[in-house]
């Protein structure tokens, strides 16, 4: 079938896509910018890739009449504005008002668990939109999701964040609240197998895994799996807005949707009707099953998305290629030049494996140190690490940096700061080839906002070239040297 795939680089969008080609259905990914869909060569004929931006119904012309199927999955539940309810809501109005011009005969939603009376404003949000949707003159069907767990995923690795870094944990009086986790890879199945199946055709179903547990009980679970001892202790005192800065200072998440994880915390996460085992009837993966699967992914080195990738951890604005250009006018920079003879494909390696579990190279204690200082600040440290630990993908997150550009061919890496800065900063690696040999050429480039922002530069100005020309000689230096 020719299905249309909103959200194709999202986390759940980028599980879904290689299941649907395997499925041999033929898929439209609608991507605001598609450098951020890397697809390797051997799919890349069988996806059409179009720009859509739901926010400006003009791109929306961009989806073809002839579509089947619709998957409705884009979602920007952290981005740190105000009114983003208002966002996701005209979003969805878009959406119905092109969609309904097209042959698409069904639209699949994923929204979260809705069984209390009082939502958070997110979770409301999310209802919103799924009443926008059912407005079209398409069918919907609407999958209810609470608490996902897979490599990658938000409530996985904060709950990894938790049990791997705190032997004493000081919790809030929710985590007694129940949830129904369900493992990524069911989510993927029920929304492949909803294609087409007229009996789920304008309907909502409530999914989840087997295990009804509270969040105590998630995390003590996770530390058993891991061989970990963890004591919890409940503190009523706890107000939301003090939750939400525990969750940021010791998981990888950022303040806006720690708050948001919080809010929906708050409620009891559960599947209030079954529906969907009498039309597909099938057994989820248990709590434990789930993590064990992901943790398998994870030292396969095979974890296909991350939130972190998502733009819902970053601050920059969505539409990035404006950033591909490094400035000039107004900057200020540090270039350092390197020439190597050594094979330029194993500098390159060291370039591509740079931060995460790699780390820095030259000085990471200092990198580790200025993490510190960005998380205290409100900034996003160094808790994100990379999806990836030898392959990036334009978007992909980096630590404290967003991978703007990545061209193994061009042997070039462009990332932007994402740290709490008095302006904007640009970090580029390049290989040149020479007669008599390459160059790694390294260019941090600085744009200050106003007064401030010069005198954070200059005043870090000697530090900076340390620093830098360390790193770059460590990258290009041959380990026999």
């Amino acid at each position: 079938m020719k299905i249309l795939l909103t959200g194709a680089n999202g986390y759940i969008g980028k599980r879904l896509l290689p299941t649907l080609l395997e499925h041999g259905h033929e898929v439209i990914a609608a991507v605001r910018n598609r450098q951020r869909l890397q697809i390797p060569k051997h799919v890349a004929q069988k996806v059409q890739i179009i720009e859509v931006d739901l926010l400006k119904r003009e791109t929306l012309e961009e989806i073809p009449r002839d579509i089947e199927i619709a998957f409705y999955l884009a979602h920007s539940m952290s981005r740190e504005k105000h009114n983003f309810a208002d966002l996701e809501k005209l979003c969805a109005q878009n959406f119905v008002q092109r969609i309904s011009k097209t042959q698409v005969k069904q639209i699949i939603y994923l929204s979260g668990l809705l069984n209390e009376e009082s939502l958070s404003p997110h979770l409301l949000s999310r209802k919103n939109v799924e009443d926008t949707l059912k407005t079209s003159n398409v069918p919907v069907t609407t999958f209810r999701a609470g608490i996902i767990i897979g490599a990658g995923s938000a409530s996985f690795e904060i709950i990894r964040d938790l049990v791997e870094k705190l032997p004493i944990m000081v919790a809030p009086k929710w985590i007694s609240h129940l949830c129904q986790p369900i493992a990524i890879y069911d989510v993927i199945d029920y929304l492949t197998q909803a294609i087409d199946h007229k009996e789920l055709f304008g309907k909502t179903f409530d999914i989840g895994g087997p295990d009804i547990l509270s969040y105590k009980e998630m995390l003590l679970g996770f530390a058993k799996i891991r061989k970990l001892h963890r004591l919890i202790i409940t503190v009523p005192v706890l107000t939301p807005k003090l939750s939400s800065y525990w969750l940021y200072f010791v998981t990888s998440t950022n303040y806006a949707l720690a708050s948001s994880l919080v809010e929906s915390l708050r409620s009891n996460a559960i599947c209030t009707e079954h529906a969907i085992q009498e039309i597909l009837p099938k057994n989820c993966l248990s709590y434990e099953e789930s993590v064990r699967r992901a943790f398998s992914k994870i030292e396969e080195n095979a974890v296909i998305s991350s939130w972190t990738d998502s733009w819902a951890s970053s601050e920059l604005n969505a539409d990035f290629q404006e950033y591909i250009q490094v400035p000039k006018n107004g900057c200020v920079s540090n270039q350092q030049n390197i020439l190597f003879k050594k094979n330029p494909e194993k500098v390159l390696g060291k370039i591509w494996s740079i931060g995460g579990r790699q780390g820095w190279y030259y000085m990471n204690w200092a990198w580790k140190m200025r993490g510190v200082i960005d998380k205290l600040v409100g900034g996003v440290g160094l808790r994100r690490g990379r999806r990836d630990q030898t392959n990036l993908q334009p978007g992909d997150a980096l630590d404290f940096w967003r991978v703007l550009l990545a061209d193994p061919n061009d042997r070039r890496l462009l990332l932007y700061a994402e740290m709490k800065l008095p302006g904007e900063a640009w970090l580029e690696f390049k290989i040149i080839k020479k007669q008599d040999g390459y160059i790694l050429q390294q260019t941090a480039t600085f744009r200050p906002h106003g007064v401030w922002g010069r005198i954070y530069w200059y005043a870090s100005f000697p530090f900076h070239v340390f620093l830098f020309r360390g790193l770059a000689k460590k990258i290009a230096q041959d380990k026999s040297e």
